[in-house]
């Protein structure tokens, strides 16, 4: 194999472009030593993307997708915030308005025309907002993470979401905040083991009958008996994220709380990063904790959220304040 030369390693290395769920940076050395850039592709979505610097009379940046079948027949919907982040004297940030329900199909759709004199270390940052996938019957969701592993599938599945829909045979009541359902020990306690602990021992839930649930509605409750009997919740999913975390948590239910963290995990963004964060400190969430960090810390957005983050550190356990402080320290000492 041939060894790539230090300068071709470079050129590589100033073509990628670092992201996270929805937010990417490229960040460019030297803006002043060529006329044309374009990165390497990077994935957001469901697509690959490229970004594109052209110095002519002005500075023309480009967001597009790569050019494929699917971008074809399924481009993207975006919308996003695009910024330049420039490091010649002060750090100053040149802000695009921002696009709303933009088609992508190719890199004339989205050009930003910015005033020559731009020059010297810069970063071009896109933080997605949404992202839909067009087509002819309209667009629909495309966010790979937010959709649910399929484990709703055969027959047998089907007739014990059915079960629960007719209360046919339930044998357990479940007390909500605000209201009540019925479910089946049997399919309770194969999903969960802390239900399943519930009713092998003497204990009020095997004696009564019942399970109080009295830290989730009635709404949240239905859709986590569906998930557990193998029912198809995505559609209602993201509206009941949170609640369902507590209850994998609570219960054990070991994929819910994956699915959980996935989707929390996809649309980190500068609005919920520190909540996030709280949560995957307080749920043992590792793949959360780490893209709020790398959100914060290698994206440099704690700097945009001075002010909320200050008043975060109060409040937040010490254990947490200590991590954030070692991933700040970590980065100054790489830079």
């Amino acid at each position: 194999m041939t060894a790539l030369s230090p300068s071709t390693e470079k050129m590589n290395e100033s073509a990628r472009v670092e992201t996270t769920s929805r937010l990417a940076q490229w960040r460019i050395e030297n803006l002043s030593s060529c006329s044309f850039r374009k990165s390497h592709p990077f994935r957001i979505g469901l697509w690959n993307w490229h970004l594109s610097v052209e110095k002519n009379k002005q500075i023309i940046i480009r967001l597009f997708p790569e050019a494929s079948s699917f971008a074809k027949e399924r481009p993207p919907i975006a919308s996003f915030v695009i910024r330049v982040i420039c490091f010649t004297g002060r750090r100053r940030h040149i802000l695009h308005p921002e696009v709303r329900d933009k088609q992508l199909k190719s890199s004339d759709d989205f050009s930003w025309a910015i005033e020559p004199g731009l020059s010297g270390k810069v970063t071009i940052e896109v933080d997605f907002m949404d992202l839909k996938a067009g087509s002819v019957a309209g667009p629909s969701w495309a966010w790979a993470g937010d959709q649910l592993p399929p484990i709703a599938k055969g027959a047998a599945l089907s007739a014990l979401g059915q079960m629960l829909v007719d209360g046919a045979t339930t044998d357990v009541t479940i007390n909500t905040a605000d209201g009540v359902s019925n479910a089946h020990r049997a399919i309770l306690a194969a999903r969960s083991p802390v239900f399943r602990s519930m009713f092998s021992h003497d204990l009020k839930e095997k004696e009564l009958a019942t399970v109080d649930i009295a830290d989730m509605s009635a709404a949240s409750c239905s859709v986590f008996l569906r998930y557990l009997y193998g029912g198809d919740v995505a559609g209602e999913f993201l509206a009941h994220r949170l609640p369902l975390l507590r209850a994998a948590d609570k219960y054990d239910v070991g994929d819910l709380r994956r699915a959980c963290e996935d989707s929390l995990t996809e649309d980190v963004d500068g609005d919920n990063v520190l909540e996030r964060l709280q949560i995957a400190h307080l749920y043992r969430l590792p793949l959360l904790k780490n893209a709020c960090m790398r959100y914060l810390v290698e994206f440099e957005r704690i700097w945009d959220l001075q002010e909320e983050v200050a008043a975060f550190l109060l409040i937040a356990d010490r254990e947490l304040v200590a991590d954030v402080f070692r991933e700040v320290l970590a980065a100054w000492k790489a830079g």
